[in-house]
C-alpha cells in the first residue's frame, strides 16, 4: 500500500528542524508496517506552502528537495498567496497519488511518533481516523485555555448536531480512505475545511474512528488560527446542518 501524507505550512521557517529530527524519521519507519491488513510500501510525502511571508517554501525546497529514499518521495506545492488552510488541504489532495491519505499539523502539535498509532485504527469499516485530544482518553498540554474553550466548544455543537460519540471534530491530524479524498469534495478555504469534509462524508455513512491524542503547544511561531472568523465560519456552517437536520426530519415525518 502507498501512503501519502499531506503536510500544510504557513510561516514555519522555524520548524524546518522538527520535520528534519522528528517528521522523517517516523516516515521512514512507517515503511514495511501494517495498514488494513496490508503493508506500507512507499510513502509520498506532499508539502503545500500557503503563501507563507517568510522563507518557509524556499527552507522546505532547501531541506528536503534532495532527500533520497528509494521508497519516499516528497513534493512541494505553493500559493502565491495566503488562502487558507482548507484551500491548502484540497492542494494536497490534488496530487496525492495513496491508497491512504494523512493531514497532520507541520509544527508537530500532535506529535508525529504517534502516527503509526493513528494508523492502526483505519481498519474494518472505518473510514477516517481523527486525532482526538477532547475523547475521554485524550490530553491537552499547555495550550492556551482559550482557544480549548472555543474549539472544545465547537466541537460540542457538531457532537449535538451530528454524532454525539465522536469528540474532535477540528482536528487537522487525520487519515482518510483514498475513497473519502476522492468522493467528498468540501469548499471551505478556512480552519473549517476539515471538519467541513469529515462532517460531509460522515453524512454520506462513512464511518469515523477516533484516536485518543495528545495536542501540545506550539514551541515556535504562533498560532495561525484566525480565531473571530473560524467562530463565524463554524457557526455558519452549523446552521445550515441544522438547517439540513430539520428538513430530513420533516420529508420523514410527512
Amino acid at each position: 500500500m502507498k501512503l501519502s501524507v499531506v503536510v500544510p505550512c504557513f510561516n514555519e521557517e522555524d520548524n524546518i528542524d522538527k520535520l528534519k529530527t522528528e517528521f522523517f524519521p517516523v516516515i521512514e519507519n512507517l515503511l514495511g508496517g501494517r495498514l488494513d491488513g496490508g503493508q506500507i510500501d512507499a510513502i509520498e510525502v506532499i508539502f503545500v506552502d500557503d503563501g507563507s511571508r517568510d522563507n518557509t517554501y524556499e527552507a522546505l525546497k532547501s531541506a528536503f528537495s534532495g532527500y533520497a529514499h528509494p521508497s519516499v518521495t516528497v513534493k512541494f506545492e505553493k500559493h502565491p498567496v495566503n488562502r487558507g488552510l482548507g484551500a491548502a488541504i484540497r492542494t494536497g489532495f490534488g496530487v496525492v497519488t495513496g491508497d491512504v491519505v494523512m493531514t497532520t499539523d507541520s509544527d508537530g502539535t500532535y506529535h508525529f511518533s504517534t502516527m503509526p498509532a493513528l494508523l492502526e485504527h483505519l481498519n474494518g469499516e472505518v473510514a477516517i481516523v481523527t486525532a482526538s485530544p477532547y475523547h475521554p482518553k485524550g490530553e491537552i498540554v499547555g495550550v492556551p485555555g482559550y482557544r480549548i474553550f472555543l474549539s472544545k466548544g465547537s466541537s460540542l455543537l457538531y457532537r449535538i448536531l451530528l454524532n454525539w460519540k465522536i469528540h474532535t471534530y477540528t482536528a487537522l491530524y487525520r487519515a482518510y480512505r483514498r475513497e473519502v479524498v476522492d468522493n467528498i469534495p468540501f469548499a471551505a478555504d478556512d480552519f473549517l475545511g476539515g471538519t467541513e469534509l469529515m462532517v460531509k462524508a460522515m453524512l454520506k455513512g462513512y464511518k469515523v474512528d477516533e484516536y485518543p491524542a495528545a495536542l501540545h503547544r506550539r514551541m515556535f511561531g504562533v498560532s495561525k488560527a484566525k480565531l473571530l472568523k473560524t467562530i463565524k465560519s463554524h457557526l455558519g456552517f452549523q446552521f445550515r446542518l441544522l438547517l439540513h437536520r430539520l428538513h430530513v426530519r420533516s420529508m420523514f415525518a410527512t
